[in-house]
This record gives structure tokens, sequence and C-alpha cells, in this order.
């Protein structure tokens, strides 16, 4: 499966999404990297062009051309190749779940949550009696459930009421974002909307986001999050024989509304190959003898959805 076959009748504005995400992410180095190979920006990113970084940087351009809208390319954390504005600020739909998972890490850090399986039943919500066992873990891994027919973590549904349902909690009950973000010295900062938190970011920005996740919560030296909890959650969590939820109407009972799409839409890809708000690239049910993007290597993995 190649990634333009994995994408065929996903909405245009999620591809677009995506493309800027996926010029951020596909060129990080695997986790192998030594700390003395890599850098962190500060204020503004360092640049090296594509021949110091053992890049060809005609195949970087057929990146960009292919990709259109806007994006970057990091080695190391250097930024090699950019396209497209790298400060102007877009809605970065699904792939903004990332921050809420992230965001789930630090409430985890500074104890406000006792653990990512913590029912989140314990902060309040009248939740019906198939959610009552639902988590933290499973709302950031499309098994939670709300809105759906079956009991959490019962089935799969990409799921943007369940999405909702995580953002408000995080955000109304723990803490705002740009707070913990603070540190990633973001150049053009984050924006949220008031009815959904969707978050509005520019490339540039976004991309201090995947580098601190690809770092496994280091920045510029500093373990502002523990390792164990990339090294633990950094990896798919929905079985890869997990049923898919069955056809039915959204039962939206607590009246909160949608991230952005329906409880059950987009993709039913995500046993085997999904987890904490991310898409791994290994066998999964749909496509058990190979990877979910074939032609790129099993440690590029994306965000979003």
């Amino acid at each position: 499966m190649s990634i333009r076959s994995a994408l065929v009748g996903w909405p245009r504005h999620y591809l677009l999404t995506l493309q800027i995400l996926w010029a951020t992410l596909l060129f990080l180095e695997p986790p192998s990297l030594s700390a003395d190979e890599i850098v962190f920006p500060h204020e503004l990113w360092q640049q090296k062009n594509a021949a110091e970084m053992g890049l060809d940087d005609s195949k970087l351009e057929a990146v960009a051309t292919a990709q259109r809208s806007r994006g970057c390319v990091i080695k190391k954390g250097y930024v090699v190749k950019t396209w497209g504005s790298q400060s102007e600020k877009g809605d970065l739909a699904s792939s903004a779940k990332t921050a809420l998972s992230t965001l789930l890490m630090f409430a985890h850090k500074q104890g406000r949550i006792k653990s990512f399986d913590q029912p989140i039943v314990d902060f309040g919500w009248e939740l019906s009696s198939n959610d009552q066992t639902m988590t933290f873990r499973q709302l950031a891994s499309m098994t939670g459930g709300y809105a759906r027919p079956e009991e959490s973590g019962k089935a799969w549904a990409h799921n943007d009421y369940a999405i909702q349902l995580y953002q408000k909690r995080l955000f109304d009950k723990v803490f705002h974002v740009p707070e913990r973000f603070g540190a990633l010295q973001l150049q053009d900062g984050f924006n949220f909307r008031d009815t959904n938190r969707r978050m509005r970011a520019s490339v540039r920005d976004f991309a201090r986001v995947a580098w601190f996740r690809m770092n496994r919560g280091q920045w510029n030296r500093v373990q502002l999050l523990p390792r164990s909890f990339f090294d633990d959650n950094m990896r798919p969590q929905v079985p890869i024989d997990l049923p898919l939820s069955v056809p039915a109407a959204t039962d939206d009972y607590l009246k909160i509304g949608t991230y952005g799409g329906e409880s059950n839409h987009f993709s039913s890809a995500g046993p085997g190959i999904y987890g904490f708000n991310w898409w791994f690239n290994k066998t999964g049910r749909t496509h058990s003898d190979e990877l979910s993007w074939a032609d790129a290597p099993g440690y590029r993995d994306v965000a979003g959805s």
C-alpha cells in the first residue's frame, strides 16, 4: 500500500493538512541518533542546504512540488527545505490531535491525572452505562466509544465526537495548551477555536511539536516529559483484531458536539496501526502482509486523525 493509495477517498482538507505534516515528519531521523548529532531551534530554526546534510535537493524539490500547500523538511534538527509560507497559520484539522495527546502527557507528569488508564468518569462526566469504563488512553486511541453503540474499548471508530469529549476534559478541567508548549519557543503561537479547540498553527511552529515528540519529550537537552511516556505510548495501541464499530446513528447524549467530523468516519484502518492520536507504519488488519506505507521505512510514522 503506497502513501497515495492509503489516502484514496479521504477528504481534500484532510489531505492538505497531512501534506503539511508529512513534509515536516517524513524526513525525520529514526530514534537511534545520539544526542550530539541533533540540534534544537531557539528563537529560529537553524538551516542547512540539502547537500550539507547528504540529501539530494532535486528529490526534496520533487516532494515539495507533489505536496504543494506549504511545508518543511527537517533533518537532525536543521531545516533543509521549505516551500510556501512558513509563518502563515492554518487549521491543522485532525493533525492537531497529536497536541491533545502531548497535553495528556503533561497532565500525567504534573499529577493532574493518575494514569493514562484513569476512567474519565472520575472527573464528573455523567456517562452512559456503556461508557463507564472509558479511559484517556481509549479516547486517544479511538476506542473510547462515546456516541457509538459498543461499550468502551470494544470497537474501533474514527470518532470526532469522542475527540470532542477528550479535548473538553483537557481544556476545561486541566489546563490550556499554549502554557505547556512555552519551552518550545513558538515563533507564531497557536490559536484555538472556542467551540472545539481546533488548532491553527504555522508550519515552523507545528514542526517544533513534531520534533519534540520525535525526541521523546526532550527539548534542547532538557527532558520536559519522561521518555517512558513516549517509549510506552508511541506505538500502535489498537489490537489488530479489534472489531470495527457497527453502522449506527451518532448518540451525542452529552450534547457536546463534534471536533469536526462524524462519530465513525474517514478510515477503518486503525486496528493494528493507531494509538495516542498517531498512525504508525506497521502492518494492520486491512494490510497484514505489508506496512501501511510500504514505500517508507518502518519507523516513518504519521501524526493526526
